[in-house]
């Protein structure tokens, strides 16, 4: 059964970083491209980065291109997301995924609030 289990998230002040992970099993990880999605109260789920099976080619919503940085271990079957220079509006729900031929599966989210 796939599972994406993600952690990392909490509280963090303005400026601030996080690191995020998304534990994977259930598949063979690295065959597969990996994304993130946010969801912030009110808002539609958005793509903030996304990898390539390899890790070979990455791209990210423009408003974290420069301050998140995606990527990912094979090894440990897991994808991370690093998130520097936090602001409020990065405040969400954040969401592994991949697409496994039709089906598209999710993690249940960690909570990201940035607030001084």
């Amino acid at each position: 059964q796939v599972q994406l289990v993600e952690s990392g998230g909490g509280l963090v002040q303005p400026g601030g970083s996080l690191r995020l992970s998304c534990a994977a099993s259930g598949f063979t990880f690295s065959s597969y491209a990996m994304s993130w999605y946010r969801q912030a109260p009110g808002k539609e789920r958005e793509l903030v980065a996304s990898t390539s099976s390899t890790g070979g080619s990455t791209n990210y919503a423009d408003s974290v291109k420069g301050r998140f940085t995606i990527s990912r271990d094979d090894a440990k079957n897991t994808v991370y997301l690093q998130m520097n220079s936090l602001k409020p509006e990065d405040t969400a729900v954040y969401y592994c995924t991949t697409r496994i031929w039709s089906s598209r599966y999710w993690g249940q989210g960690t909570q990201v609030t940035v607030s001084s």
